[in-house]
């Protein structure tokens, strides 16, 4: 069980960063999985449920709420799939995509004081090793 060491770090550093993210997403009165879908599909064409929930991972149940609850503040709209009836289709607002354009960018520069106490190599290395330990669980 070398491993469990590694596995509480990890869970740790995701919950630090989940943490972290957050206080800086709440000045924008979104939720963590607001902000990802948002995020998701600024300056992007409008996608499907299905497409928006496997960019995003939030499963099918909570995607309906949370684009509902977006919908609700005028950031997200819906209409049907002209290809496929029995699908629809999401993508943000005028008001979505203003909001997008003015958080994003934001946060990421909010994100870079933390990820800046890495240095360029090992940023490389940590990236590369948390890639080999997605492809073990799949």
């Amino acid at each position: 069980m070398e491993f469990l060491p590694t596995l509480a770090a990890l869970v740790a550093a995701y919950q630090a960063f989940n943490r972290y993210s957050s206080e800086d997403i709440k000045r924008y009165d979104l939720t963590m999985t607001q902000f990802d879908i948002v995020a998701t599909l600024g300056n992007q064409p409008a996608m499907t449920f299905k497409a928006l929930g496997d960019k995003t991972l939030v499963t099918k149940g909570t995607l309906t709420g949370v684009v509902e609850r977006l919908q609700a503040k005028g950031l997200l709209e819906t209409r049907c799939n002209p290809d496929d009836a029995r699908s629809q289709l999401v993508q943000l607002t005028k008001a979505g995509q203003s909001l997008f354009e003015l958080i994003f960018p934001s946060h990421l520069s909010y994100l870079e004081n933390a990820f800046a106490q890495l240095n360029e190599a090992e940023l490389a290395q940590l990236t590369q090793l948390l890639l080999k330990l997605k492809q073990s669980f799949q």
